[in-house]
């Protein structure tokens, strides 16, 4: 196992609206809300009425024949299944019909009909589903993104990656663990875009990504009816001990005209940070130009810039 510090996320019962407005959210750290009134959600949504509720509507699901799903190399085949028949398959260990394997994992995050135009949102894709659920309005009407219902096969592991929005992730049924690494630790998880190469956060590749076991890891177990606060930016990892419904809530913290117009899914950077990148890249290829000893300094002096003028000095 990785020798990464172990922090635990906090734990708080009975939290109102004002009080996490107030004490929680300004802190910008994870944290686990216990005693929520979500409705009936918690109690109602079995196998059974799962499949019956929602019928035969086709769903696009993931399908992986190894536990850990890798976004970055594509190692799961995306397929079409009626969303009772998906529901059941997902919550079996070993299936009769499967795609690739017997053990086959599946999961569900949902999208609107034309995911490239709208955001997903339970109350459009599941109207039936989303009657059961009382979602914590934590934040303004105006700063709602979305809301992904999600479904997971037991055992099934999320590749590490970060979200440029705020979202509770609302723990439904099952049990997933969580494991967090703060914005400030980006140096350290090896990113390609919003994603992390090392998929296995629990025996990483040491020679591979030596500088992985300086990152913080924060860690969390969510059971049903647990409220996980995830701040813009916090890389997540989640893994579904058991088969799992969940449901996240996205909402903006910074304005509006802060996004990019076109983001249905809530992972592209803020405009500004994109405009940036691009000027750095421009910047980094004015430099080869340069012979290597003087590319070499003058990027070293961009670096010395870069955290004078725009790091954190106050991180706690």
């Amino acid at each position: 196992r990785s020798e990464q510090p172990v922090v635990p996320v906090a734990r708080l019962a009975g939290v109102t609206r004002e009080q996490f407005l107030r004490d929680i959210y300004p802190r910008r750290k994870p944290v686990v809300l216990k005693g929520m009134e979500l409705g009936t959600c918690i109690t109602k949504w079995t196998v059974d009425y799962l499949s019956q509720a929602e019928g035969s509507k086709e769903v696009k699901i993931h399908v992986s024949a190894v536990p850990q799903m890798d976004f970055l190399s594509k190692n799961f085949v995306y397929r079409t299944l009626p969303f009772d028949v998906f529901v059941r398959r997902a919550a079996e260990v070993k299936h009769k019909e499967y795609f690739l394997s017997e053990d086959e994992k599946y999961y569900l995050r949902s999208v609107a009909e034309d995911a490239r135009k709208d955001i997903a949102d339970i109350r459009k894709q599941f109207p039936i589903l989303a009657d059961d659920v009382q979602i914590p309005e934590y934040f303004e009407k105006e700063q709602f993104f979305s809301s992904v219902f999600r479904i997971s096969s037991a055992g099934l592991q999320l590749w590490t990656h970060y979200d440029v929005m705020d979202n509770f992730l609302i723990q439904v049924t099952g049990k997933k663990r969580v494991i967090l690494y703060s914005p400030r630790d980006a140096p350290y998880l090896y990113l390609s875009g919003t994603k992390s190469e090392v998929l296995d956060v629990d025996n990483p590749d040491l020679e591979k990504y030596p500088l992985f076991v300086k990152a913080k890891r924060y860690q969390c177990l969510l059971e049903a009816g647990d409220v996980l606060f995830i701040p813009a930016l916090w890389f997540h990892n989640v893994l579904s001990e058991e088969f799992g419904v969940a449901l996240n809530v996205f909402w903006k913290h910074l304005p509006a005209e802060s996004y990019d117009k076109s983001d249905t899914y809530g992972n592209k950077d803020p405009t500004a940070a994109s405009r940036a990148i691009q000027i750095l890249d421009r910047a980094l290829k004015t430099l080869e130009e340069l012979p290597e000893e003087y590319r070499d300094f003058y990027a070293r002096r961009m670096v010395l810039r870069i955290q004078e003028k725009a790091y954190r000095n106050d991180y706690g």
